[in-house]
This record gives structure tokens, sequence and C-alpha cells, in this order.
């Protein structure tokens, strides 16, 4: 039995509000799920350890008694390192090397300059002191996710890195922990859901409170991180995974066909679709569809996230292609045509960019090196991928010589006066030269 993709013509007549139609997400929590986190926090927050040893009994199904039951010592993550099999242990060491040299080109600096009247003006990059980081544990787990998270975080030079995952019937996942090792994490919580934002957010009296949160999660974890953004920095609300090719018809369609696989997989919300000019290619990628889903293990999932939310859109040409693409802002874009850096020029809007027929979007999620936490729904218009800056904050400097002092103060005083702001405008003139 074959299944009904989506198929699309941006020149045809409705295509805007088809198109609207198709990448609505609603990422809003409703009140049940609101009322459920809030009540979390609240209990968090006034009860503390007492409160994250129930929540996580009763949503984990574990048996701990104490907070000491939910940490996991250094010692426990070497022990999962060192316990790996050795193609594991590799593939994980080259991952994590390759994301580390990546994100070492983004390390910002500190700098500064003198005016010639002596005045010096510049900028402090100074890391955070304590971020947690969040680690699905639920449905699958990802050991990526810690590299992604933990290795910029580390890299900036934070001090302290908190690691929560949850651990459903208490059960551990070895190559979860072995990537905590490798990426530099201080500290480990099994702990999940709204509940490990909140004890991030608030600290207990085992869990200590960080500077920022991220790390993606289900909606009671997105709606806690909303509701606690402010009280501290969060990466992003993440939507669905979104994957969007743009192939000339070149490409082998089995290739594309599990491009777009490699998305739908994640969930049922999942949005996969594939932008070409050549209507009979778009024909030939969903009979690839066809023929290779059976083959799928997460084949039911698949299924729900193509029939759902997929699309097979045809176009005039790649140059329509890219101006669609840049409507759509997804997450992330395969460029699997002949000559990508021509077409690159023409992409404004995407958080990741693999160019190139060979360039698998697989690829970016475990150990191309660039972050695979990026915006998604849209926010890629204003939006990039998690990195070493997120860590770091900037401080202006400011030192005026008293000739600076005397001159610049003459037009902060001019400008404070006509804001009627006569306290600015005396403190800068009190400094001016008689």
């Amino acid at each position: 039995m074959s299944i009904n993709i989506r198929r699309m013509d941006m020149n045809a007549e409705g295509f805007d509000q088809q198109l609207d139609q198709l990448l609505a997400w609603e990422s809003v929590s409703d009140t049940k799920v609101n009322s459920i986190v809030d009540e979390v926090i609240a209990r968090v927050r006034s009860e503390g350890d007492a409160a994250l040893v129930e929540y996580t009994n009763r949503f984990d199904r574990t048996s701990a008694s104490s907070m000491q039951d939910l940490e996991l010592g250094q010692a426990r993550l070497q022990q999962a390192l060192d316990g790996l099999p050795a193609d594991q242990r590799e593939a994980l060491e080259v991952a994590a090397q390759r994301v580390r040299d990546y994100h070492q080109r983004q390390k910002g600096e500190s700098w500064q300059y003198t005016e010639a009247d002596g005045t010096m003006l510049g900028q402090k990059i100074t890391p955070m002191d304590r971020v947690g980081i969040y680690v699905p544990g639920g449905k699958a787990a990802y050991p990526s996710s810690v590299l992604m998270n933990a290795i910029p975080a580390h890299v900036a030079g934070v001090d302290e890195i908190i690691m929560v995952v949850p651990t459903p019937d208490g059960v551990l996942n070895e190559l979860v922990l072995a990537a905590a090792a490798l990426a530099g994490v201080n500290r480990v919580f099994t702990l999940g859901g709204a509940q490990a934002v909140a004890a991030l957010a608030y600290g207990t009296q085992t869990v200590p409170r960080v500077d920022k949160i991220v790390g993606p999660g289900n909606i009671f974890v997105a709606t806690a991180k909303r509701a606690v953004f402010g009280t501290v920095g969060i990466d992003m609300i993440a939507g669905p995974s979104e994957i969007l090719v743009i192939c000339d018809g070149q490409t082998d369609p089995d290739w594309i066909a599990m491009d777009l696989f490699s998305q739908a997989e994640h969930d049922e919300d999942a949005q996969s679709i594939l932008i070409c000019p050549d209507a009979d290619y778009l024909d030939q990628v969903e009979a690839s569809i066809n023929k290779l889903l059976p083959t799928m293990e997460r084949r039911e999932i698949i299924e729900v996230s193509l029939e759902n939310r997929a699309a097979l859109i045809q176009v005039n040409d790649l140059e329509q292609a890219a101006e669609l693409n840049n409507r759509i802002a997804p997450e992330h874009l395969e460029l699997s045509v002949e000559d990508p850096e021509a077409l690159l020029p023409s992409i404004r809007h995407a958080g990741a960019i693999f160019m190139g027929r060979y360039t698998a979007e697989a690829l970016g999620d475990y150990c191309a090196g660039p972050n695979h936490v990026l915006p998604t729904s849209g926010t890629a218009r204003f939006s990039s991928p998690l990195g070493v800056y997120d860590f770091q904050k900037r401080s202006s400097l400011i030192m005026f010589s008293h000739d600076g002092a005397s001159e610049t103060g003459k037009v902060a005083s001019v400008l404070a006066r006509g804001e009627s702001l006569t306290a600015h405008a005396r403190s800068a003139e009190y400094r001016i030269k008689d």
C-alpha cells in the first residue's frame, strides 16, 4: 500500500494558503500543560530535593529515596566511556574532536582601542559561570546532543556544566554517559521533565542554580523553559525537526527519499519537504519513498510524518526554489545540486546548509562539526545555531581620559538637557574642564 504525499506547485493558484497550512505549527502549550508545568515549578521551588525525588519516581518509574540516588559521579561517566565497544568509543571520540575543532573557531576574544585623547573603549568577553544542559531520555537517547550542547560551553570556558537526563525505569544509556565524560560535563543528575528545568533555574539543596539552560525536550520541557526564561537564559523553544531539500533532479532518488526519512523518523510531527523544477523527478522520489518505506525500522513514525506534514513542491527553476526556501526558513537545508556554491548567495534563511549531493544532513547530526541545535519553525529568519557565543557574555568597556570626558561631556550635556534629565547633564558637566 502506497502512502499519499502532498504535491504542490509554487505557481498554482492558492499556493500561498497551502504553504501556510503546511508550515503551521502551534508550539504554544495548551492550558492543561501550562497548569501542570506551573505546579511542578512551584513545588520544586518550595520543596527542593523532596519534590524532585517524588516527581522522578512518579514519572520515570524509579525508586530513589534521596537525591544521592539521582546523581552520577565522574567515576561512573568514565566507567561508561571505558566500557564502550571499540568502534563506538572511536566514533564518539572522532565526533567529539570534530565538534570541538569547529567550535574553537567561534570563540570570541576581548578587544579595545584607544582614541587620540587617551579615551579607551572596548568589549570584555566573559564565559558564563554555570550552565545546564538537558538531554532527552524518553523515546530515544541522544549522545550527540550531549556533545553538541556541552562542548561549545566547555570551549567557551564555562566553569561548571550540569547535565540532566531522564532515565525511565532507571535504565542508563552508556553512550550518553560516555559522551558526558568526553564533553567535559561536571555533574550529572538523572532528572527529566519540567522538574529538571525548574531545578536548574532555581536550584535546590543538591542541584545548583545555573545561568542558562540549553537542550531539547518534550512539550513539558519546552513549556518549562519558556516559564523560567528571564530567571535564566535559554537557547530556544524548539519545534519538530525539519528538512528541506532543493534538488536539480540529478541526484539518485533513493538518496533523497532516505534524506527525507532521516527527519521524518524523529517523530510524527517532523517535517520533510522536497523542492525541484522537474515533475518527473518528484514522481521518481515518491516511488523511492514507497519502495524504501517498508525497509525502515521506524516505518510507522515516518509514514505519519510524511502523510501529515511532508510535501513535494514543483518550481520553475533553482532560483525560485531558493526564494521558496527563504519563505520557509528551514532548520536543515540540503542543496542537492550540481553547483551548490552558485546557489548559496540566494539562500538567506536556514539553520544549517548542506551543500552538494554527497552531503547528507545526517552527517551534521553526528560528526560534521557544526552544531546540530538549530532554529526551527521559521525562526532561522532571526536565529542562529547554538554556539560558543551562546555561553559567553559581552561587557562594554569605557574609560575616559580627562580630555575625553571634558569634550564628550559637552555632547552628553546637550542631549541630557534635551531630554530634561538634569542630573545626567550635571553629572557629565562636573567633569568638563574650566
